[in-house]
């Protein structure tokens, strides 16, 4: 079970406003510390690690920038929305960032509560109770990846490539 306090985004974020283009060529950190700079000043200072991210249709259009990462980087538990764009799926698996669809999840979420997932029963809802809503499965091998930290750690500790550095 994860429970956290929500960040609630709405319909077609991009991954240009996650991670602006002007940190594209900086570190990590620099990255990580823009998130969402754009569009919520001081985003990264304010976001407790543990805390979920919730959104409408299509999070994470756009392109295949690292977005994922610094989310990942923040701290952030979970990434719910009601549906999530197939390229940053992808980017979210690869970077080890738990990402699950929600149908749903938009409308009932709201700034600032606290929300419980549940990926035993594959449920999400408010933590103190409340309406439930059903979150999309994930296949069992890409969770493993999501929750292990990502493909390169994953395949690290599996003794199918060399340790990094």
């Amino acid at each position: 079970m994860i429970t956290g306090r929500v960040w609630s985004f709405g319909d077609h974020i991009n991954t240009d406003l996650i991670m602006p283009g002007w940190v594209y060529d900086q570190s990590e950190e620099a990255q990580t510390k823009a998130t969402f700079s754009a569009v919520r000043p001081g985003f990264a200072d304010a976001f407790t690690p543990g805390d979920i991210i919730t959104g409408g249709l299509n999070f994470g259009t756009g392109s295949s920038r690292p977005a994922a990462r610094s989310l990942r980087n923040l701290g952030c538990a979970c990434l719910l929305a009601d549906s999530i764009n197939g390229i940053f799926l992808r980017n979210c698996v690869s970077f080890g960032l738990l990402a699950v669809e929600c149908p749903g999840i938009g409308a009932l979420a709201q700034e600032g509560m606290d929300l419980s997932v549940d990926l035993e029963t594959w449920q999400a809802g408010p933590a103190e109770g409340g309406n439930r809503l059903a979150i999309r499965p994930v296949p069992e091998s890409l969770l493993k990846i999501m929750q292990g930290g990502g493909i390169f750690p994953v395949l690290e500790r599996s003794g199918h490539i060399a340790p990094a550095g």
